[in-house]
């Protein structure tokens, strides 16, 4: 006969650590089978990481921009800096780059995603290291803001092996879609694999779908968040193809790296033993391992496509008539053609003349001697 304030002799007692809105509590279905003992057990979900390797990313990131800005060293060129006072770590004119930050030319030197490079320079390493340049300050925070909010609880729920693949395989996945699209133009940034970890944690909702309970609501704003961010990428300067492409790599990395055993699989590893061979469940749904497989040759399929269409010079436009509006939409206010900076050079003695070929703009410069890379920033200020 149990004591008053003691459970009945057929329950067992499960302790769940729930300690974020995203592990959920079930409660344990008891077969009659079980020996009638009470037994007081504490069950933990999933291991807990400690982060370290996001927080290591952007650090890499500001360490890098910070030697960009060195290399840049802006009161060499002829140009006007912007708070001067920082020495060689003062940024280039508004007019140039109004997200406070080096020259395109410093940029495209330090590794910036030039698709003429890569294709027939033989650089494909670019493909790598243009993720982890940035063109501003304005730039760099407003990435790494993001990188700290998103990746962080991801890092601690999945461990930094599979959360730092799908941050680079994502960059990858997002830098190539961007030089199938973007081909007259350099891109710099961390945005694609930044949208790469937003694609992985919707993916791992779905994949994951029985472990939440709030599952519509944090789909819905999941969703939100990312539309929202998308639907920035149609202003003009945006690389909204690197988030596209950053956002489906992540989306479908998702599926294969954050699948969740189901829960029912999980009281069953944790419930007392022994117990009926019918209550036996599969470790994971077989929606989850479709999903898996499907993702996975989708992967394997579009990179390979990408890298061969990409390494035979193909531009993805002439595929795609409209496909140029996902990245821009022109309005009234704003054009999306890129304008290349061309200029007419005459030297006279000291005296260097330019006119812009694109807006008929003229400068007059007292320069000896002037270098390629200081004739070209002169050229894109008065093209600009």
């Amino acid at each position: 006969m149990a004591m008053e304030g003691e459970p009945p002799p057929s329950e067992v007692q499960l302790r769940v650590n729930s300690r974020q809105w995203w592990k959920v509590v079930h409660p344990m279905e008891i077969d009659p089978s079980f020996p009638s003992k009470v037994e007081f057990r504490e069950m933990k979900h999933f291991k807990e990481w400690v982060p370290w390797l996001i927080p290591f990313f952007v650090t890499v990131n500001v360490i890098v921009f910070i030697i960009t800005m060195y290399v840049n060293d802006c009161p060499k060129s002829p140009v006007p800096c912007i708070a001067p006072f920082l020495g060689r770590f003062s940024f280039q004119p508004f007019n140039e780059n109004p997200l406070l930050g080096p020259s395109l030319l410093t940029l495209q030197n330090m590794g910036a995603l030039d698709v003429y490079k890569v294709v027939f320079g033989h650089q494909g390493w670019r493909l790598i290291t243009c993720m982890w340049l940035h063109g501003g300050v304005l730039h760099l925070l407003a990435n790494m803001f993001g990188l700290l909010v998103v990746a962080i609880r991801l890092e601690r729920e999945f461990g930094f092996v599979l959360i730092g693949l799908l941050f680079v395989i994502s960059g990858f996945g997002g830098t190539l879609l961007s030089a199938l699209f973007t081909e007259e133009r350099i891109s710099v940034g961390a945005s694609g694999a930044l949208f790469g970890l937003l694609g992985g944690m919707l993916s791992e909702l779905l994949t994951n779908w029985s472990l939440y309970e709030k599952k519509i609501g944090a789909l819905f704003s999941l969703v939100f968040v990312i539309v929202i961010n998308l639907a920035v990428g149609i202003l003009p300067h945006v690389d909204n193809f690197a988030h596209i492409g950053g956002f489906l790599s992540g989306f479908l990395l998702g599926f294969v790296f954050l699948i969740r055993p189901q829960f029912g699989w999980i009281k069953q590893r944790n419930a007392p033993q022994p117990y009926s061979p019918t209550l036996i469940k599969p470790k994971f749904n077989k929606y989850q391992c479709i999903s898996w497989v499907l993702a996975l040759i989708l992967l394997i399929v579009g990179f390979t496509t990408g890298l061969i269409a990409l390494f035979r010079g193909v531009d993805a436009n002439d595929y795609c008539s409209w496909c140029h509006y996902l990245s821009c939409v022109p309005t009234s206010r704003w054009t999306c053609n890129p304008k290349v900076a061309s200029c007419v050079k005459e030297q006279i003695g000291n005296q260097l003349n330019m006119i812009c070929l694109s807006n008929g703009k003229s400068s007059t410069h007292y320069m000896q001697n002037p270098t390629n890379s200081q004739m070209y920033e002169l050229c894109a200020q008065i093209c600009t």
